[in-house]
């Protein structure tokens, strides 16, 4: 207020007019009155200044009654600013608290009843001196360390101050500690000595009352809504203040949302962790990011939105995995990952995830112990920050759930190539009773050994191995009642002690045949058995760095669960082996360990190997790691003494071969750029060698800056701290873009001028010779050769000189020239099929690394189409006839059990006829025996041909499985169920039958069973077993995993979003509509069935998110947020959803909302993260667009097709779940998006809500929860 007067005169004339009201005894109206005349001012507004004047000149010096009865008139009729005028009074009343008493009582009413009165005020010249005077006089700069600049603002500050000073005042006048050190920064003055006038007995009575008085004020305000709303603003945006704050006020939301109460339920809103262990078992997908970086953050993110107790999730967790390993019982034959992978998942990535968690609890507790939170992390109210619980009753929630796996016993026994692990690991807990209680006795007992025993082992007891491994848990829990019958315990006590292999090798024992095969076969126990296992690899004798490499990928990776994180990690490690000190020479040191290497890259070939390596996370390291080798030794020239020392070594060319081969089967190297992005990266890049570099890069650099790392830290400590760069390897890089551009276009022809080309008419020569030498011999021209590649020119006698001696480098760049030649010269009839074949066959068996030119070549060739087909009639080229029904049949029968029933040609009415390279490809590729040392070369092959063949006319397909069928008879169910895949990469109707059919299979149908009592089951979804031996095995192939099998090859991913967006709803009005029915009256008038009908949407919408997720990834879930859930409201269903019922309408809306933040949930977190973080950014935007258009609808900007009450019932869900499960979304939304949502919250009267979706916006949006406090009751 502008004073049209001086600042001493102004306060002169109230001072006089206060004592003129005092001496007339005049009452508080017309105090107000006289006063009033005072300002000069037309304007009815606080006065900044008479509150000044009031409170500065006449508080002490003229303490009356009918000063303080104004105090309480002038706050009513907003002459005063109750902000103001209290902020004066506190700073001035609770320090003499003790000299004033009788101001302070009077203080401490006014206190209760104006502390929550908030009046906006208009001129902004006024705000801004009530903002700067009350900043000043309570000190809120410096306490806070924020700058305050808004008035809604200042009153949150000054709430929060007054209850903290008089908690303060409180405990010191009773002589407890402050409760408010180190959280508080207030410094009071000290309390003067009394110098007032009067009775001293008087006075003490006073003080007493007055701290019961002040109680009573604090019991008031705290109980109030509006002081609730104040101090979880606080709360949620000045984290030093959680501690004293947790004393006040339940910091959770005040609209929770339902979790999953129902039976049905208890399995099925897990069902996240089900779909992405069964996932993360395709053998065709070597994801970049560890499998325990992903499972912790879905643990988190499930136990948040189910609501859930530790223990409830723990257990979730375990079933799901116990679920994966009993899949696989029976596991059919194929190059797939088996059991080792889900052995690795339920005992080494699930307690290494759950470390991960009670780490991060641990981080969070130290925190909370130093005063200073983690951002976002104490939202929630479920066990993070403030209201989690300590490190140590996690622990028991964990050690409870193990021991209810006991009633799970369908689930625990053991396959049978485990039974012998889980027989050990309950003998080892008998030993270890009976050695316990023979100590307690006071006898002497043998030492313990290793005994083989039928101890009734189960999965139980190898999970109980895995988690005190990780010091999880200890060894208490072999005391644990029933966890090792009595029996057991006595025949341990029986039992002989045999040495254990590794014991031997600790001792000394020498690397021989016997001791190598048996460490080999046994997994080790310990750390120190792979470090000293690691330095003989590096340093031993040179007969046995080959043994010891060998080892180190045998058992001990595979099946050493308790330490396979360590034996990962030595394995990166030892694939870049240290330059020796002072090593000096033309040469490279990697040739020294050539034995070595060669070992360990065959080893780590087969396909449960790699697929371990990438469930820990270390593609990028392995990657980095085995670029070198490809550099070095692809460019030595082979001479008669490129063997090893010892004598009978592999050559130049089968180490780079090995080193390459593996190196091209960590990203899909014969895919164009394109299809590489659309279904390889998950994370919306695409995935090649550069992308690899950046990754690996990434982490080191992560690593250095202290910040999060994905991988284990103790990899960390043994990879190079330098980043990596393709250019760093010029000879791979080379061939990198020669790849890019073969793939891209076809091969000039051949000139003598071209050094490349010249290379080429070597190789030519070599194939020609070949064919002329064995021209002689018999046999169908349609049966290749099956020769093994491992057999060399040396062993054979064969004349070694023809064959040309280059690098392997100069090789592989002229090979896509030779195959241009060859495969010409056999479309004109120059060359026979059985010629190419054998051909080819033998540059194979020259040069293994020159498959990887051949699929590239082949693969581009069948792409473009420019071949013509050839017959596949058994004399030209081998015929598919004998297997060919039985394929189309069974394949048949695999997708109507899934209940797909799509026409599909058969071959009985079309010629059998291939593409000329994909004839030769698949020719070739059937030449390969089927044995372990071929495996590096199944490996590359096995993916490239049914990405090639899949690309072809739906023929083709049954062609190729019928002729692998006939080479690979045990692997024909992998091969129909291959085939099988196939029909969904281009066949919409297929798709949207399948994904049909995972959705009855999990809830029920729609017609048939009663959806509300059906329990969802994911047994169903997924099968309980793979494959059974039936009369059609591959019948029992389970709708939801044939669909994660399909689901990475469909490139239309914007058509299975709108369809199963589309599923979701039907299937939620479905669920309601059971709950509505006419003939059932009984459910439809119990609360209980309403909550069933809402726990099955909420079922549908966990599937609907999961099968999103798993299918496009990062892609698909931001397509949901931008574009199909805004066309779904945009659009009108009546004709599909008919006359449904008003519940109907709902459930859909709560589905829809669920599916979205579960996606969301599943792909970003639930947390806070860095804001200067990747994921931060990419939420923020994605979700601050998506809550735009729902506040641009609140305002009628835009209008809706669905019905009012699905929108309703969306908008309301959708903020309640963000509100209470993911409220660090709310951060990064524009205060504007957040009004617009809360005032049509409001007028849904749903303010509670709207007034959380507010408090969590930061301080920017403190402004306007001050303005809607006035909206609670």
């Amino acid at each position: 207020m502008v004073m049209e007067m001086g600042e001493e005169s102004f306060q002169q004339r109230v001072i006089e007019t206060v004592k003129r009201c005092q001496q007339r005894q005049d009452g508080p109206l017309i105090w107000a009155m006289e006063i009033g005349n005072c300002l000069n001012s037309g304007k009815v507004e606080p006065s900044p200044e008479l509150g000044e004047v009031l409170v500065s000149y006449l508080c002490f010096q003229n303490n009356h009654p009918s000063l303080w009865k104004f105090f309480d008139y002038a706050l009513s009729s907003r002459l005063l600013s109750p902000l103001h005028l209290l902020s004066l009074l506190t700073a001035k009343l609770v320090p003499h608290r003790r000299s004033q008493p009788q101001a302070f009582r009077l203080y401490l009413e006014l206190l209760n009843r104006h502390a929550l009165s908030f009046h906006d005020v208009t001129s902004d010249s006024c705000k801004h001196k009530i903002i700067e005077s009350v900043s000043v006089s309570l000190e809120l700069s410096q306490t806070y360390n924020v700058g305050v600049v808004e008035l809604g603002h200042v009153f949150v500050l000054f709430f929060f101050t007054v209850i903290v000073r008089l908690i303060d005042s409180l405990f010191e006048d009773w002589g407890f500690p402050n409760p408010s050190a180190g959280v508080e920064s207030v410094e009071h003055h000290s309390i003067m000595e009394i110098d007032s006038v009067g009775n001293e007995q008087h006075l003490v009575q006073m003080r007493m009352k007055n701290s019961l008085i002040a109680l009573q004020v604090l019991n008031k305000l705290a109980e109030s809504g509006k002081a609730v709303v104040l101090l979880r603003l606080v709360h949620f945006n000045m984290l030093n203040k959680h501690r004293l704050i947790g004393m006040l006020v339940d910091t959770k939301s005040l609209r929770p949302t339902s979790c999953c109460n129902s039976e049905s339920g208890l399995s099925a809103c897990w069902l996240p962790f089900d779909i992405y262990m069964e996932n993360a078992m395709d053998g065709r997908q070597l994801p970049v990011r560890s499998a325990i970086v992903i499972l912790s953050e879905t643990i988190n993110t499930l136990r948040v939105l189910n609501r859930a107790s530790w223990q409830e999730t723990f257990l979730a967790l375990w079933l799901s995995a116990l679920r994966l390993v009993q899949r696989e019982r029976d596991p059919p034959e194929g190059p797939v990952p088996h059991l080792e992978a889900r052995l690795c998942m339920l005992l080494s990535i699930v307690p290494l995830a759950i470390a991960d968690v009670l780490a991060e609890e641990s981080k969070l507790q130290f925190s909370k112990v130093k005063g200073v939170a983690t951002p976002g992390c104490t939202e929630t109210g479920f066990g993070r920050g403030l209201g989690g619980q300590c490190l140590a009753s996690i622990k028991e929630e964990l050690i409870s759930s193990l021991q209810v796996l006991e009633n799970f016993t369908g689930l625990l026994c053991p396959p049978a190539s485990a039974v012998g692990e889980a027989n050990n690991a309950a003998a080892k807990a008998a030993r270890f009773i009976s050695i316990s209680q023979i100590t307690t006795d006071g006898l002497v007992s043998n030492s313990p050994g290793d005994p083989f025993l039928n101890s009734g082992g189960n999965m139980r007891h190898l999970i109980v191995e895995a988690c005190i491994a990780r010091n999880l848990i200890d060894t208490s829990a072999y005391f644990w009642h029933g966890y090792v019958p009595a029996s057991v315990i006595a025949l341990s006590e029986l039992s002989p002690v045999q040495k254990s292999p590794w014991s031997m090798f600790m001792e000394g024992a020498p690397l021989n045949g016997s001791l190598t095969a048996l460490l080999f076969s046994t997994p080790a126990s310990s750390l120190a058995e792979i470090e000293k296992l690691y330095h003989i690899a590096l340093n031993g004798l040179v007969e046995e760095r080959s043994a010891a490499a060998k080892i180190l990928c045998g058992a001990s990776l595979t099946r050493g669960w308790n330490i396979q994180e360590e034996v990962v990690c030595f394995l990166v490690k030892i694939l870049s082996p240290p330059v020796p000190p002072g090593y000096t020479g033309p040469r490279s040191h990697l040739i020294d360990h050539m034995s070595m290497l060669s070992a360990i890259l065959f080893e780590v070939s087969t396909i449960d190997t790699i697929h371990i390596l990438s469930m820990h996370g270390v593609i990028p390291e392995v990657a980095a790691a085995v670029m070198p080798l490809c550099e070095v030794f692809g460019s030595l020239v082979p001479t008669s003494s490129n063997k090893s020392n010892s004598g009978d070594g592999p050559s130049f060319y089968m180490v780079f071969s090995s080193a390459f081969l593996f190196l091209l089967r960590l990203w899909k190297f014969y895919r164009p750029p394109l299809e590489q992005s659309i279904t390889d990266g998950a994370m919306g890049v695409e995935l090649n060698l550069e992308y690899l570099l950046l990754l690996r890069n990434y982490r080191i650099a992560s690593h250095y800056s202290a910040s999060q790392n994905e991988i284990n830290s103790n990899l960390d400590q043994q990879v190079s701290d330098k980043p990596i760069y393709l250019d760093h390897f010029p000879k791979l890089r080379a061939w990198y873009c020669q790849n890019k551009s073969c793939i891209a276009s076809a091969p000039s022809g051949l000139s003598t001028s071209n050094p490349v080309h010249q290379v080429a008419n070597k190789i030519l020569s070599m194939i020609y010779s070949k064919m002329t030498k064995s021209g002689a011999s018999s046999g169908n021209s349609s049966t290749p050769s099956t020769a093994s590649v491992s057999e060399s020119p040396a062993s054979t006698g064969e004349d070694v000189y023809q064959r040309p001696i280059l690098p392997a480098w100069e090789l592989l760049e002229a090979i896509p020239f030779v195959l241009e030649a060859v495969l010409t010269a056999c479309a004109y009839g120059r060359l026979s099929s059985r010629d190419l074949t054998t051909g080819l066959r033998d540059l194979v068996d020259f040069l293994p690394a020159s498959l990887a030119a051949i699929i590239s070549y082949f693969s581009a060739e069948v792409t473009r189409g420019v071949w013509k087909p050839v017959p596949m009639n058994g004399i030209d080229w081998p015929s598919p006839a004998a297997n060919l029904p039985s394929i189309e049949s069974e394949l048949k029968a695999i997708l109507a059990a899934a209940g797909v029933n799509v026409p599909l040609c058969s071959c009985e009415k079309l010629p059998i006829v291939l593409p000329l390279p994909l004839a030769a490809f698949v020719s070739l590729t059937i030449t390969f025996k089927l044995n372990k040392s071929l495996e590096y070369l199944h490996g590359v092959v096995g993916p490239a041909l049914e990405n090639c063949a899949s690309g072809c006319p739906w023929p083709i397909i049954p062609i190729i499985g019928s002729l692998w069928a006939q080479k690979a008879r045990g692997w024909h169910e992998f091969i129909v169920v291959s085939c099988s895949r196939t029909v969904f990469i281009r066949n919409k109707e297929a798709v949207v039958q399948l994904l049909r059919s995972c959705f009855t299979s999990f809830l029920g149908s729609l017609h048939v069973s009663p959806l509300l009592t059906n329990q969802s089951s994911v047994d169903n979804l997924l099968g309980c077993i793979v494959s059974a031996h039936t009369v059609c095995p591959a019948m029992s192939i389970a709708p939801g995993f044939l669909y994660l099998r399909s689901c990475r090859t469909i490139h239309d991913v914007e058509h299975i979003s709108d369809v199963i967006v589309g599923l979701v709803a039907e299937y939620a009005r479905e669920a309601a509509g059971r709950w509505a029915s006419s003939d059932s009256h009984r459910l439809k008038s119990s609360r209980a069935s309403l909550s069933l009908a809402s726990s099955k949407a909420r079922e549908v919408g966990t599937l609907g998110a999961s099968l999103l997720f798993h299918t496009g990834g990062l892609h698909m879930v931001q397509e949901l947020y931008r574009e199909t859930i805004p066309t779904w409201l945009l659009s009108s269903r009546e004709e599909k959803a008919g006359k449904a019922s008003a519940v109907a309408r709902i459930m859909e809306g709560y589905a829809m909302a669920y599916m979205l933040v579960l996606s969301g949930s599943l792909m970003w977190g639930v947390g806070a993260t860095t804001k200067e973080s990747c994921t931060f950014s990419r939420r923020a935007l994605i979700i601050s667009k998506h809550l735009e258009f729902l506040g641009r609808v609140l305002d009628g900007n835009i209008s809706l097709g669905c019905h009012p009450a699905t929108w309703k019932a969306y908008v309301s869900c959708l903020v309640g779940l963000i509100v209470s499960c993911a409220p660090a979304w709310v951060e990064a939304v524009q205060v504007e998006t957040l009004k617009k949502l809360a005032n049509g919250l409001k007028g849904w009267h749903e303010c509670e809500l709207a007034l959380s979706l507010l408090e969590r916006g930061g301080i920017e949006s403190i402004g306007c929860v001050i303005e809607m406090l006035d909206v609670i009751n």
